[in-house]
């Protein structure tokens, strides 16, 4: 009592506050006449989820980046909406809702299914708290597991927020973002913009201005780092900077990432390179000194940035978020790696003494499985993405072979398109032949009899051609097979056919063996074959043969 009584003589009850205002901001409430909105960049689907808050009673706006990006004029491609709704009271207004996550936990409202599902994601307003107030845990999310499942307001020793479910105003819940331009609050409905903390002034100056102190909003949640780098990344076309406070600590305050668990910064990562401006982020990394030490993989994507294949990898990624198509992170991270991969590869493929050189897709495989080991670690584990990576670099000796049924059972393969488009960027660079990547574009564009055709054209392609001296293969059909030959069996020979002696004469044959008494040609007689009988009467049986066939 004694203590107030005299902050109220000395004046300090009116600075508290004014500074409790300051913490917390001024409503505006802004106009459409003024922030210019145009209502139809609107999803239905977010309009849909505010109306029936707002009809169930409770306040509902659309949040964030949204309202950033329809005060740019730009059509937002996620709505996020915050209301004053618990998470359980969000959930029994909607068909299809789901309560996820534990440090903070929202409401994913699904449309649709298959290629069609669409969210939007609810946020219940939270209240401001000091971590000073918050329970601490000496250990992280893993390792205090069991003490945090009762908590709803904690922080670890370094001050990094593990839980934050304490529901408050909304005001409040602005002095909790972190950036002014994403503070802001739309009521799709009364088109009127709720502005705290001059967020409307900060987008028209193009500035990027962290609510609070900076180096406080960076402890509490050190992945903001990365977040403040991915905004510059997205709005830097446009224009946008830093504001100076904003960016003194940046640099220095990555060292808090390290109690940030890996598997947050990898989604963080994919974020900065999944958005469709990689290029861009990996030059605001570069510019604000954070081109190391925020996550291993990361480091990797900026050293090699500059290479060709990379490079374009990169800007491929940005050409197809950018047409809404979608992109896959193991496309993306098998292209940065490849160059790891290949030298594995050709490494291995080289001959030891005087060994054999092992198969290429052996050898292929323990390059792959290297690079996994040494490069990305814990994503090993991370299943589909991991096999995705895996299947495009396995499939890439596979091109090489277009004969036989190898195309057809290729080209029907679900992660062909993966594998082939980053083959084409190996064409572009070089490191193929151009016509290979031609090849395989037509042949899973063809048509079967198109697709029948190519392959036995590649297959003559590929057959070795005779030179003067080469040896033929004679078909059985052919004239020339032996098994086509007429001459005579030279057992048997016609009568009056002569042998091959110069005169005609048969030397062995008696003179009048083939004649007749009128002189013409008889047939000549067949001889015999001797037998010879055992012991001395083989001797005189052979003697009396010979006699008997002479005849007179």
């Amino acid at each position: 009592m004694i203590k107030k009584f005299i902050d109220k003589l000395l004046g300090k009850a009116s600075g508290s506050k004014n500074a409790k205002i300051s913490k917390f901001g001024k409503r505006e409430d802004v106009p459409v006449s003024v922030h210019g909105i145009d209502r139809s960049l609107v999803d239905q689907r977010a309009l849909d989820v505010v109306h029936t808050l707002k009809q169930a009673g409770f306040e509902a706006y659309i949040v964030g980046g949204a309202v950033r990006d329809l005060l740019l004029g730009l059509r937002p491609k996620d709505f996020d909406v915050a209301t004053s709704a618990t998470p359980e009271q969000v959930k029994s207004l909607f068909r299809r809702a789901f309560i996820i996550g534990r440090r903070f936990r929202i409401v994913h409202v699904v449309y649709g299914r298959g290629r069609e599902h669409e969210m939007i994601e609810v946020s219940t307003f939270r209240a401001y708290l000091d971590s000073a107030d918050a329970e601490q845990v000496s250990g992280n999310e893993r390792t205090s597991k069991g003490e945090l499942a009762s908590m709803k307001h904690a922080v670890d020793a370094s001050g990094r927020v593990l839980r934050d479910n304490v529901w408050g105003p909304i005001e409040q819940d602005a002095a909790r973002r972190d950036f002014s331009i994403n503070a802001m609050y739309y009521d799709p409905e009364s088109q009127v913009v709720v502005d705290f903390h001059n967020g409307i002034r900060d987008a028209k100056k193009l500035t990027l201005r962290m609510i609070g102190d900076a180096a406080t909003r960076y402890r509490e949640d050190p992945v903001r780092i990365i977040r403040a780098v991915r905004f510059a990344a997205k709005l830097s076309g446009l224009g946008f900077k830093f504001d100076a406070k904003t960016l003194a600590p940046l640099a220095s305050s990555h060292k808090l990432l390290a109690d940030v668990p890996q598997s947050r910064l990898f989604d963080e990562m994919l974020k900065l390179l999944q958005t469709g401006h990689s290029l861009a982020s990996v030059e605001q990394l570069r510019a604000v000194g954070l081109n190391t030490g925020i996550y291993p993989l990361l480091d990797v994507v900026v050293e090699r940035a500059d290479d060709p294949f990379v490079k374009l990898a990169l800007q491929d990624t940005d050409r197809r978020v950018g047409e809404s198509k979608p992109v896959a992170p193991s496309f993306l991270l098998a292209c940065v790696l490849w160059a790891d991969v290949r030298k594995g590869w050709s490494q291995r493929l080289q001959p030891r003494g005087n060994q054999r050189p092992p198969p290429a897709f052996g050898a292929l495989q323990d390059a792959v499985d290297e690079v996994f080991e040494s490069r990305i670690g814990d994503v090993s584990g991370r299943g589909k993405l991991g096999a995705d990576m895996r299947e495009i670099w396995m499939m890439q000796p596979r091109f090489d072979k277009r004969v036989g049924t190898s195309p057809f059972s290729l080209v029907d393969q679900a992660r062909f398109r993966a594998g082939f488009d980053f083959l084409r960027l190996r064409a572009q660079v070089g490191e193929i032949e151009e016509e290979l990547a031609h090849w395989w574009e037509t042949f899973q564009n063809a048509s079967d009899e198109i697709r029948e055709d190519m392959v036995d054209a590649q297959r003559k392609v590929n057959q070795p051609k005779g030179g003067a001296g080469g040896a033929r293969r004679v078909k059985r059909t052919d004239a020339d097979h032996p098994a086509s030959a007429t001459e005579p069996d030279p057992r048997f020979r016609a009568a009056g056919v002569a042998d091959n002696d110069e005169d005609g004469d048969d030397d062995n044959a008696p003179a009048e063996a083939g004649a007749s008494a009128d002189g013409t040609t008889a047939p000549a007689k067949k001889r015999r074959r001797r037998r010879r009988k055992p012991g001395g009467a083989g001797g005189a049986a052979g003697q009396g043969g010979a006699t008997e066939g002479s005849g007179d």
